[in-house]
C-alpha cells in the first residue's frame, strides 16, 4: 500500500469517525431529553396525591388508569420497533415523548417507596456506571456482538426469573435478581453504544431517517439506563 492509499484510508476513517460522533451526539441528546421528561413527570405525578390516588383503588389494587399507565409504555415500545421504517419523523418524536411521559407516571411510585437521598444517590451511581460503559462501548476495538447475544439471553432468563418470583415472593431471590439485572444492563449499555456507533459510521446525510434512527437508538439506551437505575434502586433501597 503506497502513501496515497494510506492517506486516503486515514481521511475516510476520520470522516467516518466525525459522522459517527455527530450521530451519537443526537442519540444521547434524545436520550437525555427523554430522561428529563420522565424525571419531571415522575416528580410532578408524585407531588399530586389526587393523581396518584387515581392509579389505585381504595383497597390498594391498581385501577384501570394504573394499568393503562403501566402497560402503555410497553405497547409504545413495540409500536416504535415494528413501525420505525414507516413512521414519519413527527410521529416517531411524538410517540417517544408520550412514552417518556407515561414512564414518568409509572415511575412516580419510587418517591413513595424510597427516600429522596436514596433516589439521588442511585441516580448518580447509575449515571456514572452508564457513562463508563458507554465510553467503553464507543472506544473499544473488540467486537461485542457475541457478548451482546449472551447479554440478551441473560435478559430473557432475567425476565423468566422475575415472573417466577412473582409467585414465590422470595426476598433473597429478588435481591439476587437485582444484582443480575445490574450486570446485564451494564453489559447491554456497552453493546448498544457500539452497535449505534457502527450504525453512525454510515454517512446517511441529514434527513428524517437519521432522526428516526437516532430516536430509536435513544430508546435503547434510555431503557438500559432506566432498568439499570431501577435494579440499583432495589439494591440500595433494601439497604436503607
Amino acid at each position: 500500500m503506497n502513501q496515497n492509499e494510506k492517506n486516503y484510508l486515514n481521511i475516510n476513517e476520520m470522516e467516518s469517525a466525525d459522522v459517527s460522533r455527530t450521530f451519537m451526539s443526537k442519540v444521547f441528546l434524545w436520550m437525555c431529553i427523554a430522561l428529563g421528561i420522565t424525571a419531571l413527570t415522575a416528580f410532578i405525578s408524585a407531588s399530586s396525591p389526587a393523581f396518584f390516588s387515581m392509579l389505585f383503588t381504595q383497597d390498594g389494587r391498581m385501577s384501570l388508569l394504573g394499568w393503562v399507565v403501566t402497560l402503555a409504555p410497553l405497547i409504545l415500545v413495540f409500536v416504535m420497533s415494528a413501525r420505525v421504517d414507516r413512521m414519519s419523523k413527527g410521529t416517531m418524536t411524538a410517540i417517544f415523548v408520550l412514552y417518556s411521559v407515561l414512564m414518568g407516571m409509572s415511575l412516580s411510585f419510587i418517591f413513595f417507596a424510597y427516600s429522596s437521598a436514596v433516589i439521588v444517590k442511585t441516580f448518580l451511581i447509575t449515571a456514572g456506571m452508564f457513562g463508563v460503559m458507554a465510553i467503553a462501548g464507543f472506544t473499544t476495538k473488540t467486537d461485542l456482538t457475541k457478548f451482546g447475544r449472551i447479554m440478551f439471553m441473560g435478559l430473557i432468563g432475567l425476565i423468566i426469573a422475575t415472573l417466577v418470583n412473582l409467585f414465590t415472593k422470595s426476598a433473597m431471590f429478588d435481591y439476587i435478581i437485582s444484582f443480575i439485572g445490574v450486570l446485564i444492563f451494564t453489559g447491554l449499555t456497552a453493546f448498544d453504544v457500539q452497535k449505534l456507533k457502527q450504525i453512525g459510521t454510515m454517512n446517511m446525510g441529514e434527513n428524517d431517517t437519521v432522526t428516526k434512527i437516532a430516536i430509536y437508538g435513544a430508546l435503547s439506551l434510555y431503557l438500559d439506563f432506566i432498568n439499570l437505575f431501577l435494579y440499583l434502586l432495589r439494591i440500595f433501597g433494601s439497604r436503607d
